[in-house]
């Protein structure tokens, strides 16, 4: 077990001297080197760095609200120390001359790095079964997958491995991750969050958020990688809230949402539907009133995002060629185009081929209308529904999943695999904010040798809620204890 638990936990420790940051970042660093074999969370890390890190933070040459905590970094996000893989072999030698925003943020906050987390192959999938350089594992239970594709970053923290880490989330890889580790994930308002040297999939869906024990945890990573960036056009130029300031707050007149699109959705496992139940009695009886709510286009959710964020992703992608960026092949070739064909095919693994050919299709002369521009306007129809769900209601309240942790190969049908988003997308379609909390486990068949593993609930709230939807999320754990349970690494 880590020492003090919790990223605040750990903060306030070596603020008081109760530990050094040197100690604490042993401990991680030790773990990592016991542990990590089995979990595959990291890709690379950086040990003398960070103590070095960790004993100017002791000497107190470096301060700030995150001072001396080790967390983890998911690894499409840009720094002048490692290489940037996306977990692929593309980008595998590829060494950022810059570091992203929020990297800067971290630092300027004082938290140490230990390492870059594993992921699906440029974020592109939901279990990292699709990473070119390994499958992560879930701490619950090592013979399942951690969820995509910030799984590194979950199961970083979740086999604490990390205080915390920061993910990326496309259409719910980092919420659906953190439902599949028993952690909290917050998907950030599109613009919350500075995009600047995150290696793009999907550039008006992808955000970075942080994946961590509790709602304290996220609030206060929230309060450091906020805020605006002129670097980043989509950027929001508002004032970063104190997410910390009301989450322990009560509140009066709680609305939360229940959408009849989502009650009955096709394969939902039952304990997933019954800790959902249970959930939604605990808001009851902490006074909340619970709204009937219609998100009537949430059924074209999964069509859309798998059209809109493919196109996004070839455009994105193009870039990678052989000779601009990324790997090149060193077999004969007779001329320009073999040079980019050998090189894209050599480079890039099944899946991000799959959504690269999708997207390319799709917006392609003929067919852009028909795919492209038809899915945009799903999108606006989606967005819609959100803003008079929100006329009615705070937050709405769903499953992160229909399933817990499933083992790799289950889901090897690229339909099936999508569908794990099925609660997801539709956030990230319509740039809101989004949070998973722990609110179950599954119950193993007497004599098997099944392990519990987590499920999560989903909270969705309007633009630049995060800190009411923290605060929300917080009830539920005030009363519940699955956000203190651990892995048992």
């Amino acid at each position: 077990m880590l020492p003090f638990e919790t990223l605040l936990g750990a903060r306030d420790a070596i603020a008081s001297k109760k530990a050094s940051s040197v100690e604490l970042t042993k401990i991680v660093l030790d773990r990592i080197a016991k542990l990590d074999p089995a979990y595959r969370a990291y890709v690379s890390t950086f040990p003398d760095r960070a103590l070095g890190v960790a004993g100017e933070v002791d000497a107190g040459k470096r301060v700030g609200p995150l001072a001396g905590v080790p967390i983890a970094i998911k690894d499409n996000l840009c720094t002048t120390f490692g290489a940037t893989t996306c977990s692929s072999k593309m980008l595998q030698n590829f060494y950022a001359p810059y570091n992203a925003t929020v990297v800067e943020k971290l630092e300027a906050a004082g938290a140490v790095i230990v390492g870059k987390t594993n992921l699906d192959e440029f974020a592109m999938g939901s279990s990292t079964e699709n990473s070119a350089l390994m499958v992560s594992r879930n701490p619950w239970d090592t013979r399942t997958i951690p969820g995509g594709s910030s799984g590194g970053s979950a199961s970083a923290v979740a086999g604490m491995l990390a205080y915390a880490s920061l993910g990326s989330d496309t259409g719910g890889s980092i919420r659906q991750p953190a439902s599949l580790c028993g952690l909290v994930g917050l998907k950030p308002t599109y613009g919350r969050v500075s995009r600047y040297g995150l290696v793009a999939f999907a550039s008006s869906l992808d955000q970075i958020g942080p994946i961590t024990f509790d709602c304290a945890d996220a609030a206060l990573l929230m309060n450091v990688i906020s805020g605006h960036d002129a670097r980043d056009s989509t950027s929001a130029a508002m004032d970063v809230p104190d997410h910390l300031a009301d989450l322990e707050k009560p509140m009066k007149g709680l609305r939360i949402g229940i959408a009849r699109e989502f009650d009955l959705d096709e394969g939902m496992d039952a304990e997933v539907k019954a800790s959902i139940d249970r959930a939604i009695e605990v808001y009851k009886s902490a006074g909340a009133t619970i709204v009937d709510v219609s998100l009537p286009h949430t059924k074209y959710g999964i069509a859309a995002y798998y059209v809109i964020a493919p196109c996004e992703a070839s455009s994105n992608l193009a870039r990678y060629d052989g000779v601009h960026y990324g790997h090149r092949t060193a077999e004969p070739v007779r001329d320009i185009i073999e040079l980019f064909s050998k090189s894209r095919y050599e480079g890039f693994g099944d899946e991000v081929k799959r959504r690269i050919m999708i997207g390319t299709y799709a917006l392609s002369s003929g067919y852009y209308d028909a795919y492209y521009n038809r899915a945009l306007k799903v999108r606006t129809l989606i967005s819609r529904d959100f803003e008079q769900a929100f006329e009615k209601c705070d937050a709405v309240l769903s499953p992160t999943s229909p399933t817990a942790a499933f083992r790799p190969g289950d889901k090897a049908d690229p339909l099936a695999m999508y569908l794990c988003d099925v609660f997801t997308v539709t956030c990230n379609i319509a740039g809101i904010a989004g949070v998973s909390i722990p609110c179950g486990f599954t119950t193993p068949e007497p004599g098997s040798d099944e392990k519990p593993l987590p499920i999560g609930l989903q909270l969705l709230g309007p633009n630049f809620s995060e800190p009411k939807l923290l605060q929300i999320a917080r009830i539920h754990e005030r009363v519940t204890d699955y956000h203190t349970r651990r892995s048992g690494a």
